[in-house]
């Protein structure tokens, strides 16, 4: 596996966009110069965001570098995760199987829905009054 310096991708979910750089290192992640673990103060959302290093076993390896632009935690943690299993795959073709069953690759369509005019809200309707 011979590798280039750095490998770069991006990854977008809803509103937010996330560029991750890898360097082979000693494997820590930062997040707009912050540690993972300060950034996804939440668990969860820290996990969802470094699974693809988890799933490939190669979270020693790099040296994750992300910028997050935009959106929540929840789209950002989004977002970090499919451009780092987008990065590992241009590392090693090898786990784009691994990531395709977990679905890591799949860029998640779903957007906020637009507010329509003579409504409430995207979907809510103003009170209907018979009389």
């Amino acid at each position: 596996m011979a590798m280039k310096e750095t490998v770069n991708a991006v990854g977008r979910r809803k509103t937010s966009v996330a560029r991750a750089f890898l360097v082979p290192g000693k494997g820590s992640v930062t997040v707009n110069k912050l540690p993972v673990e300060d950034y996804f103060k939440d668990e969860y959302r820290r996990n969802e965001a470094l699974k693809p290093l988890i799933l490939s076993g190669k979270q020693d390896e790099f040296t994750v570098k992300l910028n997050v632009r935009g959106g929540g935690i929840s789209g950002q943690a989004g977002a970090v995760s499919l451009a780092i299993a987008r990065a590992l795959v241009e590392i090693d073709e090898e786990n784009r199987l691994l990531f395709r069953k977990d679905r890591l690759l799949t860029r998640d369509p779903r957007m906020v829905e637009r507010k329509k005019c003579g409504q409430k809200k995207a979907r809510k309707r103003f009170q209907f009054s018979k009389r």
